[in-house]
């Protein structure tokens, strides 16, 4: 493969590539100079000015993840080096890269990981005709049919593939349904959140660098939103260079390809990820000395926009109405013809799948809550109440739990939209709203947190469930108005990057060539600070924020969409609340002495601090059904291991009839019917009785009243109010057939398949012990008493757990 990278990326094609990015970067040096200065000034006048925005009702956490990983376990990658599968171990740090290493016990030694994946960019996918279409998509000119010659085979009928335009891409697989869409939405966490946009903090740098990209991609007719405004900036300008440089390489290298389809296609990403690491090295250079550079002149920048505050902004006034005479005019004008007829359409496309996401919010934090509630009753003690807390302040981190949530938000659909307005794809309004969904989760758990414990130091644990219930009606409405704050600032920017772009697209023809004028109304000390570029798309904004907020305000009305009115203002309802929010984040392990072993911990990298215990938001993963020796790098095993998908559902399917029929006996749950009440208030206990074939004359099948008292196992005698008598036919077998328990044994510990064959082994020997004493089974059913014994459901227990059979003695007082 080396090769073939060499031999289409030689010497020459190479500082083709150099050449290529240095222009693109000059190009936006220069940009990102003029819109420093622009956003320096812009981040000065708020802050002597101020702006009040609505104040948010719930607490913010600062840094939630602290001491955190998200997840880690074991899966299968394919390595384009041998072609083969090979089994490693993943771990997600709190910065949502994906490392890889050879095994769980390298991960644990602190060793660095062999691969380390940044997911922008990135898409999560679940099935190979996905990955085909996809890559069919992109490889228009090197195009194979879906699902024939593909471009890999998986070992397993559960793969999960990271897909990137220009990078490499990631195949990996598992060996059930469960453990993908486990992984799958874990991987979705790591692509959301790399696809988040930089940070808001930075009121200078990332305003100086959107609106640079913005207007370099601008200048080349690229109007409209871009899905690939995903990552740190390095790797945002790498996308923009490859945005026009890959489909010139693809035209002169496909050609040249050889190979079946499959391998031309195979060889075109490798090339197409040896170009775009080569693109990243330099655009992440040239950017670091581009900010530096910019950084040396911020001081003296930041001396003079404070000097002339007002002369600067008295000028930018002037200019603006000189450029607002020229423009309103033809901006009203296409507003009212090719805009407002679909703001409303927009909006609703926007508002009800965002709008159930939400509300799939409220109803997982409100469940939870719920089920905190029943097991505080149920259960009771401080160590419980820590460990459900725990896990209660992860949830919004949780990828598997909130995954509901983030399916609401998927059917977002601007079709019939998105190629009259040039948005490229709904992708980036969805993965906004995503994120603002967990940021709300994330204040609605730790404002709980912060309320409730304030209860439990004032109250102590008395009457737990009404304090839980207080707090939660408490935060609830505080979310329900956060909630539609949020919302509403959401749909309005979602307008505005649909519609701006529109209409500077449709009036830059007719106003650019006059705007180049205006300058010569700037003085030379304020130019840096005031562009006319800048002005005119502030007065374009300026024409239509009246429309988008006359629309969302009427929106506001409609009670489907479950929005405030404007009118309704919630500042300072709650300052008692604010005192809570500059108090640290509760431990509540630490609290409550919870055992922190029956969290899921992992292990930090060398990064994070070599050694150091983190614990994990998520579970790790373990194979259903089968243990999972695969700890070194082993090849991915044979057929035989790999479970039939009918087979493994159905057994998926008993495992869950029995959890819910029985429950766990260490986690009870309140009664949900009158038949439970019963059976709380009059417990039955079945045991498993061994009888001789003379009794068995005596005995009839079905339901015989009686009384009569039996001894139980503390010694205790309970009365017993009927019998039940169950005559079941065991089947003899040859003596071939039977085995001692020490050649099961024997047999076991070579199988592979060790449970299936240790449960096989108990059901020969209880075979072999019944026939040789020639016994039946009966049971018998009693109630009255207030201690029941643990429910026996095989002949195993009788057979391991001698105290708990009775002996033919024992059971002539209840057999009359």
């Amino acid at each position: 493969m080396g090769d073939t990278v060499s031999s289409h990326l030689d010497e020459s094609r190479r500082e083709m590539i150099t050449a290529r990015t240095s222009n693109v970067m000059k190009e936006f040096s220069d940009m990102y100079e003029q819109q420093y200065a622009v956003a320096l000034f812009n981040s000065v006048r708020f802050e002597i000015e101020g702006g009040g925005g609505t104040q948010s009702q719930l607490l913010h956490r600062k840094d939630p993840l602290a001491g955190r990983s998200i997840f880690s376990g074991s899966l299968f990658q394919y390595l384009e080096e041998n072609r083969k599968w090979r089994n490693r171990f993943i771990s997600v740090p709190n910065s949502y890269t994906i490392s890889i290493y050879d095994s769980k016990a390298a991960y644990e030694r602190g060793l660095h990981p062999k691969v380390t994946i940044n997911c922008a960019g990135y898409r999560a996918l679940t099935s190979m005709e996905e990955y085909m279409e996809l890559l069919n998509t992109n490889l228009s000119d090197i195009k194979g049919k879906g699902g024939v010659n593909p471009v890999i085979k998986c070992a397993t009928q559960f793969p999960l593939i990271l897909w990137h335009p220009y990078a490499r891409h990631h195949y990996f697989c598992v060996m059930t349904e469960k453990e993908q869409k486990k992984w799958h939405a874990v991987l979705q966490d790591c692509v959301r959140h790399s696809n988040n946009g930089l940070s808001e903090d930075s009121t200078v740098h990332t305003p100086a660098f959107t609106d640079a990209v913005r207007l370099l991609r601008q200048s080349k007719e690229h109007y409209g939103t871009w899905d690939m405004m995903c990552g740190t900036p390095p790797q945002i300008l790498a996308n923009l260079v490859m945005e026009t440089l890959s489909p010139e390489l693809k035209n002169v290298i496909s050609p040249r390809l050889k190979g079946k389809m499959h391998q031309r296609q195979r060889n075109w990403m490798l090339i197409s990820d040896g170009v775009y690491r080569q693109v990243l090295s330099q655009t992440s250079g040239q950017y670091h000395a581009l900010v530096e550079a910019c950084e040396a002149q911020r001081a003296p920048l930041d001396a003079r926009i404070r000097t002339d505050m007002d002369q600067i902004i008295t000028s930018k006034e002037h200019v603006s109405s000189k450029i607002r005479a020229l423009v309103l005019p033809k901006a009203e004008k296409l507003l009212r013809s090719s805009v407002q007829p679909y703001i409303n359409s927009i909006l609703d496309a926007l508002m009800e799948p965002t709008s159930r996401g939400f509300a799939e919010v409220r109803d997982v934090f409100f469940k939870e809550l719920v089920e905190l509630s029943k097991n505080s009753l149920n259960i009771g003690g401080g160590e419980k109440l820590g460990e459900h807390m725990e896990r209660l302040s992860m949830l919004a981190f949780h990828p598997v739990k909130m995954q509901s949530c983030y399916e609401k938000v998927d059917q977002l659909n601007l079709e019939g939209l998105q190629q009259r307005f040039s948005v490229s794809s709904p992708s980036v309004f969805i993965g906004r709203a995503q994120i603002l969904m967990g940021e709300q989760m994330d204040n609605a758990v730790y404002t709980f947190e912060q309320i409730f414990n304030q209860r439990l130091e004032a109250k102590g644990g008395e009457d737990m469930c009404k304090t839980i219930q207080r707090c939660q009606d408490r935060v609830l409405k505080k979310f329900d108005y956060d909630s539609s704050t949020v919302r509403k600032k959401f749909f309005r920017e979602a307008l505005l990057q649909i519609i701006i772009p529109y209409m500077l697209q449709h009036l830059a023809p007719s106003c650019s060539p006059d705007l180049p004028r205006f300058k010569e109304l700037i003085f030379e000390d304020f130019s840096r600070f005031l562009l006319v570029e800048n002005i005119f798309e502030e007065v374009v904004l300026q024409s239509v924020t009246k429309d988008i907020m006359m629309a969302v305000k009427e929106a506001a009305v409609q009670r489907k969409h479950n929005l405030y009115r404007d009118s309704i203002i919630l500042s300072n309802s709650d300052p008692n609340l604010d005192l809570l929010g500059e108090t640290s984040p509760v431990d509540w392990s630490s609290k409550f002495g919870a055992d922190e072993q029956e969290s899921p911990i992992s292990f930090g990298t060398v990064g994070e601090g070599s050694g150091k215990k983190r614990r994990q938001v998520v579970s790790m993963i373990q194979l259903e059904g089968m243990p999972l020796p695969y700890e070194s790098c082993l090849e991915v095993p044979g057929v035989e291991l790999i479970p039939e998908e009918d087979a493994e559902v159905s057994e998926e399917k008993k495992e869950a009839k029995e959890i819910e029929n029985t429950g766990p006996l260490d986690d009870p749950k309140s009664p949900d019917s009158v038949n439970e009440i019963r059976d709380l208030i009059n417990p039955v206990v079945e045991m498993l009785v061994c009888i001789s074939k003379d009794d068995q004359n005596e005995m009839t099948n079905g339901a015989k009243p009686t009384t009569g008292t039996t001894t139980m196992e503390d010694g205790l005698k309970e009365q017993v109010i009927h019998i039940t008598t169950v005559v079941e036919d065991v089947p003899s077998k040859s003596p071939v057939d039977k085995m001692s328990p020490q050649t099961i044994l024997q047999k076991l510990a070579g199988s592979p398949h060790r449970e299936s064959v240790i449960k096989k082994a108990i059901d020969e020997i209880d075979t072999a012990v019944l026939e040789g004493d020639g016994e039946k089974i009966v049971e018998v059913a009693k109630s009255d008493t207030e201690s029941p014994m643990p429910l026996t459901t095989d002949s195993s227990s009788c057979l391991n757990r001698e105290d708990k059979i009775l002996k033919p003695a024992d059971t002539e007082g209840m057999l009359g």
